[in-house]
């Protein structure tokens, strides 16, 4: 069992930086991956970056040397920060983790969502 919340997003206009936050509550959260994606209006959910419990990141292409995803597991907290943001960085942005349930079997956890809004 896992909950996360995430927190950060708000207007920001084109070129300027936000950071998000994403707690979470539950176990065994150093052991873990983190990640974030987005979903903008009208399109699907997409991946945005990933954390791995050792630290190693990733990123898609799109915000590949914008975005930067850290985690500071004492706090259990995964941080994206968003720096040159562009209108198509328009989204809700979600934090997830995937963890094992039952054999053979894993479950996947999201938070509620923050709104990020990249206008003039």
């Amino acid at each position: 069992q896992v909950q996360l919340v995430e927190s950060g997003g708000g207007l920001v206009q084109p070129g300027g930086s936000l950071r998000l936050s994403c707690v979470a509550s539950g176990s065994s959260f150093s052991s873990y991956a983190m990640r974030w994606y987005r979903q903008a209006p009208g399109k699907q959910r997409e991946w945005v970056a990933t954390i791995t419990s050792g630290g190693t990141t990733n990123y898609a292409d799109s915000v590949k040397g914008r975005f930067t995803i850290s985690r500071d597991n004492a706090k259990n907290t995964v941080y994206l920060q968003l720096n040159s943001l562009k209108v198509e960085d328009t989204a809700v942005y979600y934090c997830n983790t995937v963890r094992p349930m039952g054999l053979l079997r894993s479950y996947d956890y999201w938070g509620q969502g923050t709104q990020v809004t990249v206008s003039s």
